[in-house]
């Protein structure tokens, strides 16, 4: 089974940062256009941020300017450091993988923004 593996999640205050971490596979990472998503309790799973194998960047708009997301390709590894952080970023995070609709996920990791 394919794991994705994210870590980096706990409490924070508001306005406080955290990076997220997420290993994968060489043969996924190096194949799949990586991301990060999230659910808040009640509401449906949304895009956070997403990046090809070549780099280019996609963020959803309540997150730009403050979120930024990068691959480091020697480690098979995505971030994402979130900044300024709001009790609405609340949730938990998900890795994915995706390439030509097949996705892979890991299993999330929780972030709490609250004081």
């Amino acid at each position: 089974q394919v794991q994705l593996v994210e870590s980096g999640g706990g409490l924070v205050q508001p306005g406080g940062s955290l990076r997220l971490s997420c290993a994968a596979p060489g043969y996924i990472f190096s194949l799949y256009t990586m991301g990060w998503f999230r659910q808040a309790p009640g509401k449906e799973r949304e895009l956070v941020a997403s990046i090809t194998i070549g780099g280019s960047t996609n963020y959803a708009d309540s997150m730009k300017g403050r979120f930024t997301i990068s691959r480091d390709n020697a480690k098979n590894t995505v971030y994402l450091q979130m900044n300024s952080l709001k009790p609405e970023d609340t949730a938990v995070y998900y890795c994915n993988g995706e390439r030509y609709g097949i996705n892979y996920w890991g299993k999330g990791t929780l972030v709490t923004v609250s004081s």
